[in-house]
């Protein structure tokens, strides 16, 4: 981060001037479509699927080094009730990541992908957003470059998932107030929100965005005011893979949340991702259809800890794996219908 200016300077900087996607190997990648054995198209998603690959990760269809990164925090306005479940939930369920029993476990060794946790300071709640803002410039800038750290590591496929308890309530709050409409249009009922439950969380959803109103038509105002630590570090690691061109998978309502953040300041900044899975979560598909996007999957989940992502990792794999794979006509013996006659 730069020593002079404001914290979010570098960011709206960066955000500026995005690469785009790389020409040349998505050319040469449907050059190489059009050999394969198959009649042109046949493969349908997963066709568009390697070319998205090719385009934003510069270089032939592949997946080698898929990492699914989870960010977890906690967060102030579960002081409200807004949830079924106490934020003490969070770390818990970071252990049982951790040891391996949770469900994007399952489907991480089910697919063969890398999975790492990022725990954001799980002991310090931010801020309850009906009241004060979630983070300060500097505490929110400072997340975001720290979710920039997940791919270090050198991963060529990213799957953002987070896990924290109260964040479908901030979520809400944050396609509020990117998009209007009323705070039931955007609460859904999370991890089990009802009745009296649901009715706190939209209340608290109508207060912080009220709260707030006069701070909102900046989206890193209304990320740091109205966000999480997960949701800052997603929106960090999102930014970072788009400039070291990793493409990405969102997965469910919060991910997208933090997308949404990034989609605002410019309308391109989401090129490089596609999104995982629609959720059951009501205002998801809502969410998705704002971003202009057409979700993988659709198997009514709503778990969150990344594991609709993760499923959509398996079919970017085979996606890239029928590209680079399969036979072309003239390998294989078989007469293309160009010269069947």
């Amino acid at each position: 981060m730069s020593v002079t200016g404001l914290p979010f300077d570098d960011f709206r900087a960066l955000l500026k001037d995005l690469p785009g996607p790389e020409t040349a190997s998505l050319v040469t990648a449907r050059d190489r479509d059009r050999q394969l054995t198959k009649p042109p198209g046949a493969l349908g998603r997963l066709e568009e699927i390697a070319m998205w690959l090719a385009a934003w990760s510069g270089r032939a269809p592949a997946v080698n080094r898929p990492l699914v990164a989870i960010f977890a925090g906690n967060h102030g306005v579960t002081r409200h009730g807004v949830t079924p479940f106490p934020p003490s939930v969070t770390k818990q369920m970071i252990d049982n990541f951790a040891a391996g029993g949770a469900a994007i476990n399952q489907i991480c060794v089910t697919y063969d992908l890398g999975l790492k946790i990022f725990d954001l300071a799980l002991d310090y709640p931010t801020g309850d957003i009906t009241t004060e803002p979630a983070l300060s410039e500097r505490d929110c800038a400072a997340t975001m470059a720290f979710g920039m750290e997940a791919v270090a590591g050198g991963t060529d496929l990213l799957a953002i998932g987070e896990m924290g308890i109260g964040n479908t309530t901030i979520a809400a709050a944050i396609n509020l107030a990117l998009y209007g409409g009323e705070a039931e249009d955007w609460v859904g009922p999370g991890t089990g929100s009802e009745g009296a439950v649901l009715a706190r969380k939209i209340d608290a959803v109508k207060r912080a965005v009220e709260f707030h109103r006069e701070h909102l038509s900046d989206p890193l105002e209304v990320l740091r005011r109205l966000g999480g630590r997960e949701i800052a570090a997603m929106a960090g690691a999102i930014l970072a893979a788009r400039m070291q061109r990793v493409p990405v998978l969102l997965d469910g309502y919060v991910s997208t949340a933090a997308g949404a953040i990034l989609k605002a300041i410019n309308p391109s900044a989401l090129d490089h991702c596609l999104i995982g899975h629609v959720s059951a979560e009501p205002g998801h598909l809502k969410a998705i259809e704002r971003l202009g996007k057409t979700p993988l999957l659709a198997l009514g989940m709503r778990l969150g800890e990344g594991t609709g992502a993760a499923l959509a990792a398996g079919i970017v794999k085979a996606a890239a794996a029928c590209h680079s794979g399969m036979a072309t006509f003239e390998m294989a013996g078989v007469a293309n219908k160009t010269d069947a006659h």
